[in-house]
């Protein structure tokens, strides 16, 4: 795990470079998807979008965009969780829909997750990692719907084209035959379900819809992430399936390389 930024609030997960660069180190499945011609262009736009504002002045974040699929390979997903763009604070966007480094306080979103957690299986006895790498290392695709966001400007890039990328990469989940959960939470992700009726899942699908864990929707009707219970449905379904589910409790991460926010 990474030390503490220090009081000089050094930024160490602002974003540089192009994103054609960074897609040359994905797993084989992640990059053949994106080298398609159609959404070659979209990335090319947005590596113009982003060498522009970054000329600009601008401060973008994560530092590696595409983390989750460094740490997810499309025949390693069980789950799918879907966010809408990384948090714009610095230092707490990592790549991974949801989740921050551990040095960074869990935002309010994260903190109903844990809550809901702990409703599902109990209170732990230690407190969950705020980085949920965790997950990703077990088969939850934690994936924004746009992967990079401007400094203390949330949904900046959105629309910008990264819906185009991402719906492709759910896409390419569902070509994989094995089962899997789509954990939708709020208007935003549900919007993905649509994505099912253009490409047809290849195995069998589990879709579970529920409020936003934000602290403005989590209670609300109609249908409250709070007692949603989709963490223990999804591995009944799962295990049902015979899959191994996701172990959600787990208090580290297992062994693989390690990276920022790890």
């Amino acid at each position: 795990m990474m030390n503490a930024p220090s009081p000089s609030t050094e930024v160490l997960n602002a974003f540089s470079g192009s994103l054609q660069t960074q897609i040359a180190s994905l797993p084989t499945a992640w990059r053949t998807t994106l080298e398609a011609p159609h959404l070659q262009n979209v990335l090319n736009n947005l590596d113009a979008m982003l060498a522009e504002r970054l000329a600009a002045g601008a401060q973008i974040f994560p530092l590696r965009p595409f983390r989750a699929l460094l740490e997810t390979p499309p025949e390693s997903v069980q789950v799918v969780i879907v966010g809408q763009d990384p948090y714009h604070g610095p230092n707490q966007a990592q790549g991974l829909a949801f989740s921050v480094p551990d040095f960074c306080p869990a935002p309010p979103s994260l903190r109903n997750m844990f809550k809901e957690l702990a409703l599902e299986y109990g209170t732990p006895t230690q407190a969950p990692r705020n980085s949920l790498v965790r997950w990703a290392r077990q088969g939850v695709l934690l994936l924004n719907t746009s992967l990079t966001v401007e400094a203390h400007q949330p949904a900046s890039h959105a629309k910008k084209g990264w819906e185009h990328i991402t719906d492709a990469l759910i896409m390419r989940v569902l070509r994989e035959p094995r089962p899997k959960v789509l954990l939708l939470w709020g208007s935003h992700a549900q919007a993905r379900r649509q994505l099912l009726d253009m490409q047809a899942p290849a195995g069998p699908v589990q879709v579970l819809t529920a409020n936003h864990p934000s602290p403005l929707s989590a209670l609300r009707p109609p249908r409250p992430f709070i007692g949603c219970g989709h963490f223990q449905q999804a591995n009944d379904w799962l295990q049902a399936q015979g899959e191994s589910g996701i172990d959600w409790m787990l208090a580290k991460s297992p062994a693989a390389a390690a990276g920022y926010g790890d």
